[in-house]
């Protein structure tokens, strides 16, 4: 368990330095067609990174290798790559790889997910898992660095492997490929306190879920006095609309799902972290008609208060105004899950 630190000081963010990206998330039923368009737009537009992610569908670096091929300047993130999809060194075999094609623009985003997912997907326990992540990192780090043969000691991902089933001739190796970057950054996606103090510890950014510029205590202690470079990507769903109420709709969906369903029902991170940002008892209801079957009612007991809080919506004017609160956080970078380029260059114009 690793210790909180100092409490953290607001850092004053200009309006030059809130950077902004292009969160592409996972594919649905089929991929985007105009995946590589609208990032290139993005790019042109000035935008830093690019994301995508990974839930029991797509994966997250096959996208980036093609959007990369496509692009030239824009950070390539993965939001996020799932712990227990890859070993470590896979995961630093497929990053170092990206790295390069790319010249040096791959952001290795990484995250536990679910035990729902973990377990029911990928056939793996969820137990311990800032111990997992700790280690995942280090391995990550070791290949990257290439100093020596890489070793890991910890039970989650012990190098070489002795355990059952061994021939007993694993040896230490190191990697072939010279990794373009031994610092690649690595950012942690994390909503538990512990998880995101183990971020501020251990990573070189957070990509948080759920954040609102207005309730900023809820992570004042887990983040504590963070170092100089330290990045903060936050996800948001954003739409232009004279028309507040109904701009909140795919928010309330995205939470509904998240908070009702993405979880079992004693032990949901959503609704855990929506809880602690003060609205516990509209999580529980949220839930409860979740499980209940009524996923319509779920969605409309979504808050208005909470989903406007943690997106951007509304008229320009309105936009304009609430990025100001934006600007007074720690978060550096606004990924906006957005593919209208009429919006996505609105959104340039009042950032960057």
């Amino acid at each position: 368990m690793c210790e909180y630190r100092a409490p953290f000081v607001a850092l004053e963010n200009l309006m030059s330095e809130l950077k902004l990206g292009l969160q592409l998330g996972y594919w649905g039923a089929q991929p985007p067609e105009d995946l590589v368009a609208v990032v290139q737009e993005a790019e042109r537009l000035g935008y830093d990174s690019v994301w995508t992610a990974e839930s029991w569908g797509s994966d997250a670096f096959t996208p980036l290798a093609w959007i990369g091929a496509n692009t030239s300047k824009i950070r390539l993130g993965t939001s996020v790559v799932q712990l227990s999809a890859r070993t470590p060194a896979a995961t630093a075999m497929a990053a170092l790889t990206l790295d390069h094609l790319s010249h040096g623009r791959v952001i290795l985003g990484l995250g536990v997910s679910g035990p729902q997912v973990v377990e029911g997907w990928y056939g793996q326990p969820f137990a311990k898992p800032l111990a997992r992540t700790r280690e995942y990192v280090d391995v990550i780090r070791q290949v990257l660095r290439r100093e020596a043969p890489v070793t890991n000691s910890g039970e989650h991902y012990p190098l070489p492997y002795t355990g059952p089933g061994s021939w007993g001739l694993g040896k230490p190796l190191r990697s072939i490929t010279h990794p373009l970057r031994a610092d690649l950054p690595i950012f942690l996606g994390a909503e538990g306190p512990r998880n995101v103090a183990l971020a501020a510890e251990i990573a070189d950014g957070w990509l948080p879920l759920y954040y609102s510029p207005y309730r900023q205590e809820v992570y004042t202690e887990s983040l504590g006095a963070l170092r100089p470079g330290f990045e903060i990507a936050q996800f948001l769903l954003v739409q232009i609309s004279d028309d507040v109420e109904a701009a909140l709709a795919p928010v309330k969906a995205m939470l509904g799902f998240y908070v009702g369903g993405m979880g079992a029902r004693k032990r949901n991170f959503h609704l855990e972290l929506m809880s602690r940002m003060g609205f516990e008892a509209e999580a529980h209801k949220i839930q409860e008609l979740f499980f209940e079957g009524k996923r319509a009612e779920a969605v409309a007991a979504v808050p208005s208060a909470f989903a406007d809080e943690i997106s951007l919506v509304g008229p320009v004017a309105r936009i304009r105004e609430r990025l100001d609160a934006w600007r007074e956080t720690p978060v550096t970078s606004l990924l906006l899950a957005n593919r209208d380029p009429e919006t996505l260059r609105t959104l340039a114009e009042l950032v960057l």
